[in-house]
């Protein structure tokens, strides 16, 4: 046995790393060279080799006109949402209604909270995930085989919100901004994923599907061995949907019949994640369509 992996005690590093309270953010201003054995993930995770972007083509669904009550577009965007979600489970939004300055507000906001003085990132770093306004490094830190390379800052803005002054200040203005206008989008989305599912408009959001809304701001710290780790580990969404932000940079990837894409950033584009609650209920409307009671026996 490698004396090295003898004597590594990963609970022991874990903890280490997660009581300097500064991320790995904070490893990378130390002026790390070679990343900590906690990151390191299994070998078989790190490679994508199935990897295409020319084999298949992400959906982009265009909304220009349907806030305007253009029902011929509406029917066009219906279509191609169920298409979407049927198929990959994915889809880009663009021409949804929320100005390009505000996105490109909220990723810099997003980008000045990480990158400010640790310090100051400090007094929000926690594990309590019933406060409402969270910093640290991997929500999974503790449980997961692997550490991902990503600092994660979070906060629960409906239905009940912080106060403005429990948000950083650095970042407080656009998120409030930000989130309103996602809330409008949402409710959107869920009334076309209403009628994309044959039920009435309103099914969802009278189901209370839009009341929530988590803001989840994710750092990715340029890494010296990107080859040993991942920014976002395999996983599925729980909630409804979630509607994500890409920077300009790259690196998201979806699962498409056995196939990791990439997913190409799009200038003021949202991709659209159905996710595990809503994929719930189209499958109850399925085997109600097909007449199955879901009881056995």
């Amino acid at each position: 046995m490698d004396t090295n992996e003898s004597k590594y005690d990963r609970k022991t590093e874990l903890k280490a790393f997660d009581d300097t309270k500064a991320g790995v953010k904070g490893l990378v201003d130390a002026g790390v060279c070679k990343i900590p054995q906690i990151f390191i993930s299994p070998p078989d995770s790190t490679k994508n080799s199935n990897s295409s972007t020319e084999q298949f083509i992400f959906p982009v669904i265009d909304l220009q006109g349907i806030i305007d009550g253009d029902q011929i577009k509406r029917k066009e965007v219906v279509e191609k949402a169920r298409d979407a979600s049927e198929t990959w489970g994915f889809f880009q939004v663009v021409n949804h209604g929320i100005p390009n300055d505000v996105l490109e507000e909220m990723i810099r906001g997003v980008r000045g909270f990480h990158e400010q003085d640790t310090e100051i990132k400090k007094q929000w770093y926690t594990r309590e995930f019933t406060k409402k306004v969270v910093y640290n490094s991997n929500f999974d830190l503790y449980s997961a085989p692997a550490t991902n390379w990503r600092d994660t800052f979070f906060c629960i803005m409906a239905p009940n919100p912080p106060s403005p002054e429990e948000l950083p200040p650095i970042c407080r203005d656009i998120i409030i901004k930000y989130s309103q206008e996602v809330k409008k989008l949402g409710s959107s989305l869920f009334e076309l994923l209403a009628e994309a599912l044959g039920l009435n408009r309103n099914h969802l959001t009278d189901m209370d599907c839009d009341k929530g809304l988590s803001v989840v701001c994710h750092y990715y710290p340029a890494c010296p061995e990107p080859e040993l780790t991942l920014g976002a580990s395999k996983h599925a969404d729980d909630g409804f949907i979630t509607l994500l932000l890409q920077d300009n940079i790259g690196g998201l990837q979806v699962l498409h019949q056995n196939h990791w894409v990439d997913v190409p950033p799009t200038p003021g584009a949202l991709v659209v994640n159905i996710a595990d609650l809503l994929q719930g209920i189209c499958i109850m409307k399925i085997e109600l369509k097909n007449g199955n009671s879901g009881h056995t026996g």
